[in-house]
């Protein structure tokens, strides 16, 4: 907690949220404005990126809604550049717009699929971030990717969700190294299962969204709010890294000790029974 009268690391800072008209990237944009920030809001559906404006307002931050489909590079760049022009540059780029996916791989009708979680997940957040780096690097701001637990470890159902989330994890990984010595960070942001509607619009096997979550959510599952002020704590201090829930973090030493006995706990997690 800051002490009274003292400035919020995110106060008067500009921010770009992608995947902001929902779940984490919504929450995440209201907090931010509840620090002070100006926040540019990203993604498709135009008319809940107003409601998240409103919020964002209400809660004292100025709000940018730009309808972006960040799977068309020159959305992205479109992105940056109102960004730049309402609020004169870039502190933090928040790459958080994804979709999901539940099918066996034997089971997919449509390769098309994984070009479709590869462009969105990965090159969205790609695209994204080439345009906005150079504004970033004036500020010695800060790059954000929410990646996902499976962006370490293979899910079964999730193929092509996984092989996403693990070249998003590489893609900054690398371009940490690249950064070291400019004053600017990249956080990788990796939750377990967080209670949003993600896994309902989650693509079957046919390419269209199942419509309701494939697991059972009253098992464990991290609340919004938890989510947000995890990533918030963690952006404040600058870290290179945040797995969320005490399982991931034990899943990666056991990746490197026992690696069959991940794969049957990663197996016992999506079927909701005993491994």
């Amino acid at each position: 907690m800051n002490p009274p009268g003292k400035k919020q690391p995110m106060q008067g800072k500009t921010v770009i949220v992608t995947g902001a008209s929902a779940g984490i990237g919504e929450a995440l944009a209201v907090a931010l404005a509840g620090l002070g920030a100006n926040v540019a809001l990203a993604a498709r559906d135009a008319q809940a990126l107003e409601r998240v404006k409103g919020s964002c307002e209400v809660a004292g931050g100025k709000a940018l809604a730009v309808p972006t489909d960040v799977g068309d590079p020159e959305a992205c760049r479109r992105l940056v550049e109102r960004t730049v022009e309402a609020f004169g540059g870039v502190d933090v780029l928040v790459n958080n717009a994804g979709i999901t996916m539940h099918s066996r791989f034997e089971d997919v009708k449509d390769l098309g699929l994984y070009e479709r979680l590869m462009r969105i997940n990965y090159l969205g957040a790609v695209h994204c971030t080439f345009h906005a780096l150079p504004h970033i690097k004036a500020r010695k701001g800060l790059l954000v990717a929410v990646s996902s637990l499976t962006g370490k470890t293979g899910v079964p159902m999730r193929t092509g969700y996984a092989a996403s989330k693990h070249a998003m994890q590489g893609f900054f990984d690398s371009l940490r190294i690249e950064l070291l010595g400019t004053g600017t960070d990249v956080l990788v942001v990796s939750p377990g299962f967080v209670a949003t509607d993600i896994r309902a619009h989650a693509l079957g096997p046919e390419g269209r969204p199942l419509g309701q979550s494939p697991r059972d959510e009253a098992g464990a599952t991290m609340d919004v709010d938890t989510c947000v002020a995890l990533i918030l704590n963690a952006m404040e201090r600058r870290q290179r890294e945040l797995v969320m829930t005490l399982t991931g973090r034990v899943g990666q030493v056991l990746k490197l000790v026992a690696p069959a006995l991940v794969d049957r706990l990663a197996a016992r997690a999506i079927r909701g029974k005993k491994a």
